[in-house]
């Protein structure tokens, strides 16, 4: 099974900058994709972020221009970078991955605890 454990939520100012982390353990054959999602209180979880295995990345439309994620597959990690962060961002958001445990097996979907952002105003 593969573990996230995501980082560095926490309270931050209208038009400031946080960044989380999101570290993925466990077997681990390979990962095709790691991005962020969040959710709103009572709301159902909405994509945010995605980088794949080649290097290549996504953002959503809602924050582009602001947010961007990166990644270190040496580390099998992934960062969102959270600039000029509004009110309107504050939510729970969620790491996910997308690996297979070993060579031939089915791609299989994980996600993290989740790490809370809080915007001020």
């Amino acid at each position: 099974q593969v573990r996230l454990v995501e980082s560095g939520g926490g309270l931050v100012q209208a038009g400031g900058s946080l960044r989380l982390s999101c570290s993925a353990s466990g077997t681990i054959y390979i990962i095709n994709t790691m991005g962020w999602y969040r959710q709103y209180p009572g709301k159902q979880r909405e994509y945010v972020a995605s980088t794949g295995n080649g290097g290549s990345s996504d953002v959503d439309d809602s924050v582009k221009g602001r947010f961007t994620i990166s990644g270190d597959s040496a580390k099998n990690t992934v960062y969102l970078q959270m600039n000029n962060i509004k009110t309107a961002c504050t939510a729970m958001y969620f790491c996910y991955a997308v690996a297979r445990f070993r060579p031939g097996s089915n791609w299989t979907y994980s996600w993290g605890q989740g790490t809370p952002v809080t915007v001020s105003s």
